[in-house]
């Protein structure tokens, strides 16, 4: 059981794992052993733990994680051990989820004041009067 929260447990038996060759250095053992890890997650399968808003802030905010198919898919092979590349994606999966969970504060809109729409209007003035100036005098012959 993957647990991001108290609330939100993901079975394992829902994530699915493959194993790959690893790329990068790596000597002689690189061409023999697949440690690089794969994680596959179909959060619409079964009973989805998430709620549809944190699934769809997941789609928005990490679009890179997730397959034309609507699986999620983590990958890892920072070490060449296949358990420990696991469990990063795992942590991984937790803390992609844990970003999304809480909802972004709604924007009140404000009104500028009227002292800063004054100086700002007064900026623009002087910022033309400024170019205006610089314009040469034109002689008539």
């Amino acid at each position: 059981m993957l647990t991001v929260t108290r609330y939100i447990q993901i079975p394992l038996d829902e994530i699915a794992f493959s194993f790959v060759r690893s790329s990068g250095p790596g000597g002689q053992n690189v061409n023999k052993v697949a440690s690089k890890a794969v994680l596959r997650w179909k959060p619409q399968h079964g009973g989805c733990p998430l709620p549809e808003s944190v699934l769809q802030r997941f789609r928005q905010r990490f679009p890179r994680f997730i397959t034309a198919g609507g699986e999620i898919m983590i990958t890892s092979q920072r070490t060449r051990d296949q358990l420990k590349n696991k469990t990063d994606c795992l942590e991984k999966l937790r803390a992609l989820i844990l970003a999304v969970l809480p909802e972004p504060k709604r924007r009140i809109p404000t009104r500028p004041t009227k002292s800063s729409v004054r100086r700002r209007l007064e900026s623009k003035t002087k910022h033309a009067l400024k170019k205006h100036n610089r314009k040469g005098v034109k002689s008539e012959d």
